[in-house]
């Protein structure tokens, strides 16, 4: 599958967001070493600390279908300038995807690719700090 595939995956995931309180539409689309995707979408509460992630979505679906190594994500957001994931879905890709790399895509389609060590240069991990 190539980037723009991956990316367009991401933003039909973003279409089943439920978003009512941001209107921001996530989705996320995560590739496994053998090239299965795994999807997630935000999904927001209005205690806003309970609010899922689409990257952590994507990510507990990929566990939960046992997917433990993954090469590629690709995540849109339907916002008019690039957005990348949050402190805590950077913490759990560190974790789960360490290896992957990030294709992430807007509504004005500018798109950019960085290493889950680029977003995340000091993460924790169960073996302590890298």
């Amino acid at each position: 599958m190539d980037v723009s595939a991956l990316l367009e995956a991401a933003r039909r995931a973003s279409t089943r967001a439920y978003a009512p309180y941001s209107k921001l539409r996530v989705g996320c689309v995560i590739e496994s070493a053998d090239g299965e995707l795994f999807a997630g979408c935000n999904v927001e509460n209005a205690s806003y600390g309970l609010t899922i992630c689409a990257e952590r979505a994507a990510i507990c679906a990929a566990v939960a279908a046992g997917a433990r190594s993954f090469r590629r994500i690709g995540l849109y957001s339907s916002a008019k300038r690039l957005i990348t994931p949050c402190g805590a879905c950077r913490q759990v890709l560190a974790e789960l995807a360490p290896k992957a790399q990030i294709w992430m895509t807007c509504a004005n389609g500018e798109k950019r690719r960085r290493s889950v060590s680029q977003l995340l240069p000091d993460q924790f991990s169960k073996d302590g700090w890298k």
